[in-house]
């Protein structure tokens, strides 16, 4: 449950520094339930005004644990309904106002309530063509062009899978520093490499009769993958010779 961020006044909580935290200590903060979170993520948000912490004397970011909160609720309102940004700002600024907003419906919702998933059967997320284009915060022109590269792909029914979301919002950062949608087909063509790998790693138990094998496949697909978007980080970080805090 969110209450008041920053203690009652967005941009820090006044006097004392004592219990502001780094924007590093942020991201380890958040990386529990939101393992994809990045520093550039933060710093986006923070640039869409959805969270302003406070600044020390020589520039650095000092977030308070109530902008801590802001943050996880946002990043929770856009992974679990899909929400486009300008629409979970004015939902915050309402619930700061004490006001009682009920969450817009934009594609599927995850819910706690849902039924579980069967390990022979999973079910898979997924979002219609205008859903992400709302959640994601971009245009028709957008999505044909990004679509044109490879980058996001329709199912056969037309829909995405809801991972699509996140994708095109890092498309759309990294368009910020002028990396075109065209310079992104590398990236593709390695990530479909590296899933290539994991899959032909797993593909023996997938293939298993034993249900809770083919389960226990899923399961280390997903250990694998983490893995894998570690390495690439770790191993980009040290090709341009510089480390995330």
């Amino acid at each position: 449950m969110l209450h008041t961020p920053n203690g009652g006044a967005r941009g820090g909580i006044a006097g004392t520094d004592s219990g502001l935290l780094s924007i590093g200590a942020v991201l380890g903060a958040l990386r529990d339930e939101f393992p994809e979170v990045t520093v550039s993520k933060i710093r986006f948000l923070e640039s869409e005004g959805l969270v302003e912490p406070r600044r020390t004397p020589a520039g650095y970011r000092k977030f308070s644990p109530g902008d801590v909160e802001r943050l996880a609720h946002v990043l929770r309102m856009q992974r679990d309904h899909y929400l486009p940004l300008k629409v979970i700002r004015e939902h915050l600024d309402a619930m700061e106002r004490g006001e009682a907003v009920p969450l817009p419906v934009v594609g599927r919702q995850r819910s706690g309530e849902e039924a579980p998933e069967s390990p022979e059967r999973p079910t898979v997320a997924r979002i219609g063509r205008d859903a992400l284009l709302a959640a994601a915060g971009i245009t028709e022109a957008d999505l044909t062009e990004w679509e044109s590269y490879g980058l996001l792909t329709a199912q056969a029914d037309g829909a995405y899978d809801a991972e699509a979301v996140t994708v095109a919002g890092l498309v759309g950062e990294l368009g910020r520093f002028g990396i075109e949608p065209r310079h992104l087909r590398l990236m593709k063509a390695a990530a479909d490499r590296e899933a290539g790998l994991v899959d032909q790693v797993v593909a023996p138990l997938k293939m298993h009769r034993n249900p809770q094998t083919r389960a226990h496949a899923e399961a280390r697909a997903r250990e694998l993958a983490a893995l894998t978007v570690k390495l690439h980080t770790a191993l980009v970080q040290v090709a341009l010779g510089v480390r995330l805090p």
